[in-house]
């Protein structure tokens, strides 16, 4: 039985600043893994290090350079120096890019401890299966000096006036000389919206000041809930092996789901569906992903179509910049299923105003009964189908 006295209890355990490596996100995992042992569950854990580089300073040093760039092609520069500095300048953004392709083995700059929790519940009546439902939320949180929804601005601003100033110095160099002028200040136009973006870019640091209730304290509840229903044996399902996760330092690069990943990147991904749990308040939105297999089309149908007639609301179709999460990673990597966000809580997240206050614990009890109920009504065709 899903209860939303139990979510709003666990909501409330969880909702203190818990920035990834301190002792405050140590304490939120040793809070959730003897939360777990309570329910007389063996938890494993996956301890790793990581660096800040990745999240914290990687992006200064592109987004700055980049416009460094930007300005002296813009400017035309005749000196010898300008070749010199630029070939300086792509040789160490190329070498950034290529190091932080797997930003999780980087051992540059700061390095700090965090770790992973999960739990693996088998079906009803097998050891095991090939089909896995993985169930994602993370346990640590973050403030920052300006809002998530000004930096995503601030990044998209960046690129976009990039674009238009890198076209208006093909044009008024090669193309269309006799504009000139017109065109100079275009991009002088432009150029002035990107060193302001950079500004913001660089002016934003990560502080330890936001109790994180609604990122993510309410998806430790939405999963922690999840896992007490499925204790019961009669509300397992028969076809899916069930994985509960919680991630460390989610919110520095995902790096606990890039050390999880280890653990899974032998699954089946068409046989795998995903459902991360990550800022959820009062609204639900739903991020399905895109060239998805058919089951995942009809578990997407069943929940905007659920018998419970609970609003879940479709991701608006944009291009997020500077927003990632276990799911985005997950998805990158070819795993298909589902992201859970509420799109208008997110002027409050990494910032001293993400409080319990501002989630309704019915909302996230409904969302775990319409997930339960479409997944035993999934299971039970995948049961007929197969079986």
């Amino acid at each position: 039985m899903i209860e939303a006295n139990h979510i709003k209890e666990n909501i409330a355990s969880f909702s203190f600043p818990r920035l990834s490596g301190t002792i405050d996100e140590k304490n939120a995992f040793s809070l959730a893994k003897t939360k777990l042992e309570n329910l007389n569950l063996n938890p494993s854990v996956q301890e790793f290090k990581f660096s800040t580089f990745y999240s914290r300073v990687y992006p200064k040093i592109a987004f700055s350079f980049g416009f460094i760039l930007l300005f002296m092609f813009f400017l035309n520069i005749e000196t010898i120096l300008f070749p010199i500095i630029s070939l300086v300048i792509i040789f160490i953004l190329i070498l950034l890019f290529v190091l932080c392709r797997r930003p999780e083995k980087i051992r540059i700059g700061k390095n700090l401890n965090s770790q992973n929790l999960f739990v693996k519940l088998y079906p009803r009546e097998k050891k095991s299966c090939e089909r896995n439902i993985l169930f994602i939320c993370h346990l640590d949180s973050k403030g920052q000096k300006i809002s998530i929804l000004a930096r995503i601005r601030a990044i998209r601003s960046w690129v976009f006036s990039a674009i238009i100033v890198i076209i208006s110095i093909f044009l008024k160099n090669y193309v269309l000389i006799q504009y000139f002028q017109i065109l100079f200040i275009i991009g002088l136009l432009t150029l002035s919206i990107n060193i302001l973006a950079t500004f913001l870019i660089l002016f934003n640091t990560t502080n330890n000041k936001s109790k994180g209730s609604i990122d993510n304290a309410s998806g430790i509840a939405c999963v922690l809930e999840l896992i007490k229903y499925y204790m019961n044996l009669e509300s397992r399902l028969e076809s899916f092996n069930a994985w509960f996760i919680f991630t460390g330092a989610e919110e520095c690069g995902t790096m606990g789901i890039r050390n999880f990943y280890t653990n899974i990147n032998d699954f089946d991904k068409h046989r795998t569906i995903i459902f991360n749990f990550d800022v959820i308040a009062k609204s639900i939105y739903i991020f399905q992903g895109k060239n998805v297999t058919n089951d995942v089309k009809t578990l997407y149908k069943m929940f905007l179509n659920n018998k419970e007639g609970v609003l879940i609301k479709k991701n608006p179709k944009k291009i997020i910049f500077g927003s990632h999460s276990d799911g985005y990673f997950l998805k990158n990597k070819k795993f298909q299923g589902f992201e859970m966000q509420d799109m208008e809580s997110y002027k409050y997240i990494h910032t001293i105003n993400d409080t319990k206050d501002k989630i309704d614990p019915t909302q996230l009890k409904k969302l775990c009964e319409v997930i339960t109920n479409i997944l035993r009504e999934y299971d039970i065709n995948i049961k007929n189908l197969y079986n």
